[in-house]
């Protein structure tokens, strides 16, 4: 089944308003600029993210949240992004913040047909006590706070409840790909990327190097296409446009 799309705008062009998307990449390592900023260019507004990070002021997805098109994100790091806090603290966004380990996990069962599952990370804690700020009021009150959640003793340690995650569609980016699905993920880009691609229900895939069924070792395969409904080959400009959140160098 040959599941590459002609461009980026065919890729997303079905998504809807309101729509939950898994989102891969670790910073700006391996996120799926091309089908973000399809995405944008289509018109989806009210969009609910589940994604380690929300991008930066003007890349990745902070793209789609500085045009106010995302409703509510999902995720374990938010530091990069000024008009995210902006966002959130004014009461435009609503948030759940996650340990980044359960936030993996959590997409990993969505993604297994897990529904849930006991973990230690957050015991002890709001997470897992409730009280976490999701959203404020415009005068900086909080309206809605994360649930407690279930708690569970096993061999004398507590272990705290976490649902798993699945959503509507999934961007994700690889480094190669087949016209079958199957993809490979290169260093930073495997951090996320898989994961996200097993939670979507509609996983769309932009690949660097597109390849025919069959130049994939099957022992190189990091994702198998019964994952990956839509894949999107890049020009080689849109391969290469790679980009960090901070430079550093020695003196």
């Amino acid at each position: 089944m040959d599941k590459v799309c002609s461009s980026a705008a065919e890729a997303v062009a079905d998504i809807p308003d309101g729509a939950s998307l898994a989102v891969g990449g670790f910073g700006l390592s391996g996120i799926p600029e091309v089908l973000i900023h399809a995405l944008h260019a289509q018109g989806a507004t009210g969009l609910e993210v589940v994604s380690n990070n929300c991008g930066v002021d003007g890349r990745g997805l902070g793209v789609l949240l500085g045009d106010g098109r995302i409703a509510r994100v999902t995720g374990s790091y938010v530091g990069e992004n000024k008009e995210f806090a902006r966002q959130y603290l004014s009461g435009e966004l609503e948030v759940e913040l996650v340990p980044q380990g359960t936030l993996a996990e959590r997409l990993r069962a969505g993604g297994a047909g897990i529904p849930a599952f006991y973990t230690p990370a957050g015991v002890g804690t709001q997470v897992a006590h409730g009280g976490l700020p999701w959203r404020h009021a415009a005068d900086g009150t909080v309206t809605v706070a994360s649930p407690a959640k279930e708690t569970r003793t096993f061999a004398d340690r507590p272990y705290v409840l976490e649902h798993a995650i699945t959503t509507d569609f999934a961007l994700v980016r690889a480094w190669r790909g087949d016209r079958h699905g199957n993809l490979v993920f290169r260093r930073a880009a495997a951090n996320f990327n898989p994961l996200a691609a097993m939670a979507g229900r509609v996983t769309l895939a932009e690949v660097e190097e597109l390849v025919e069924p069959g130049e994939l070792s099957p022992d190189a395969v990091h994702l198998p296409g019964v994952f990956v409904q839509r894949i999107v080959e890049l020009t080689p400009a849109e391969a290469a446009d790679k980009h960090i959140e901070k430079r550093t160098v020695r003196a």
